[in-house]
């Protein structure tokens, strides 16, 4: 093909140099006749020479050039179709339906099932620490104790005004008792001197004298009533902080909220510790553990709560958890557009531990599955993605496909292919259209479930 290109072009320089050699040749006989003669035409022998040597250099090149490139290209087409002269031997496998079950393999970290911090509830000194980090603890075990010797001279403080308010209840319920005393007998004069004026008997200004007296002494009771109520509140403060001062010194005694394992552990004897804000331990449950994953939107319907999944980590190559889903947040995270899932695992033999990255497999069914075929018959060209397949005739035929999930070894075929197709591997050049073939059949891998 190169040497048809060249000889073109040379035919094509040639001619271009007869033509400017004519054209000069023109121009110096125009030149050396006198200005007042009259231009003549070229002669009819030279326009002829000139046909002659376009047509004979238009002839050439397509002897030279078009017909031995069409020539080569018949010659090519027909050894590929000549069955008699050689037919490609070419290996084939067959296109299967996908497993009924899909299994997807996501990333995951695992964490503890619960999880706490443990705080200084108290203001002092850490006088005793028992424990360190890696040790397995109860519930309700004693971690360690802080001194507080200004919390107990506050608790002695409140519980002597605890009584001061007691004693100013008990003054207050006796002047109550005086008072209701003193209302009852104005009350009885009262009446007595009403009787009485309605008589006669006593002046109507020493009856007045003794209604006035009687309300108030009513008044008085009232006020008496009301601070007792007063002195009762300030009892009840005085014994509610009493109470918290109480709660707040038996937090001296730092104690297990539940079983499991110090994972932490930032104080040592002495050090001062703050009430509320100072981080003794962290407690970790790991004979039960969790694991967050993040399942894909298209995955996304299958995760419900009960569903098994298989835990694997890298330090346990040859081990399998079997967890279950207990919680899904039923809504996709919008920024990633997946779902969360939590997936608990039995750890009776500790040997998850907090921390560790883990991959959960789950199967999920699949309503339609697809066909699957080796990842070496893909033929990737520019017109998409294609597999050559063989016809009952043993010829070959190039068919688009549609392109599902990756499984390494195998690929899904969405779109262009049948169940039980015969597809060629590792199609060469000379796989064309319509090409005769002989075929060797080539077991299928097992079928793409991972993800």
């Amino acid at each position: 093909m190169e040497q048809d290109h060249q000889n073109e072009e040379e035919l094509r320089a040639e001619i271009a140099a007869l033509r400017s050699k004519v054209a000069e040749q023109e121009k110096r006989l125009s030149h050396d006749k006198p200005a007042h003669h009259k231009v003549s035409r070229p002669s009819g022998v030279t326009l002829a020479i000139i046909a002659i040597v376009g047509i004979g250099a238009a002839v050439a090149a397509f002897f030279l050039g078009y017909m031995p490139r069409q020539e080569r290209q018949s010659q090519l087409v027909e050894r590929a179709k000549d069955d008699t002269a050689q037919d490609l031997l070419v290996n084939i496998t067959k296109a299967e339906r996908a497993s009924g079950t899909f299994q997807l393999v996501l990333p995951g970290n695992i964490q503890a099932v619960t999880e706490a911090p443990i705080l200084a509830r108290a203001t002092g000194y850490l006088k005793r620490r028992l424990v360190d980090i890696g040790d397995h603890v109860k519930e309700g075990q004693l971690l360690a104790e802080v001194d507080a010797p200004e919390l107990t001279q506050q608790l002695q403080q409140s519980m002597a005004a605890l009584e001061q308010a007691r004693a100013v209840q008990e003054q207050a319920n006796a002047s109550l008792e005086q008072g209701r005393a003193n209302e009852q007998l104005a009350r009885t004069t009262a009446e007595r001197y009403a009787a009485l004026v309605k008589r006669g008997a006593v002046s109507k200004q020493e009856n007045d004298n003794f209604q006035a007296q009687h309300a108030a002494q009513k008044a008085n009771v009232l006020a008496l009533e009301k601070a007792v109520n007063a002195a009762r509140s300030s009892v009840n403060a005085s014994a509610a902080n009493v109470g918290r001062l109480r709660e707040v010194e038996s937090h001296q005694r730092v104690t297990a909220p539940f079983s499991g394992v110090i994972t932490v552990r930032n104080v040592d004897t002495g050090a001062l510790v703050n009430e509320g804000s100072t981080l003794l331990f962290r407690i970790a449950q790991t004979s039960r553990v969790r694991t967050y994953i993040n399942v894909p939107q298209a995955e996304a319907a299958g995760m419900k709560v009960g569903v098994k999944a298989t835990i694997k980590v890298p330090d346990l190559p040859s081990k399998e958890f079997i967890g279950t889903i207990t919680h899904t947040a039923d809504a996709l995270d919008p920024s990633s557009r997946t779902l969360l899932a939590e997936v608990q695992v039995d750890n009776a033999g500790s040997q998850l531990m907090p921390g560790m990255y883990a991959q959960v497999q789950f199967r999920t069914p699949r309503r339609e599955p697809p066909v699957v075929v080796r990842a070496e018959a893909l033929l990737i060209r520019a017109q998409g993605p294609q597999v050559a397949l063989v016809r009952p005739d043993s010829t070959i035929h190039i068919q688009l496909v549609k392109l599902g999930r990756d499984a390494g070894e195998s690929v899904e075929v969405l779109e262009g292919l049948n169940e039980g197709d015969s597809v060629v591997i590792n199609a060469g050049d000379r796989v064309l259209e319509g090409v005769k073939v002989k075929t060797v059949l080539i077991k299928a891998p097992a079928k793409a479930q991972t993800k």
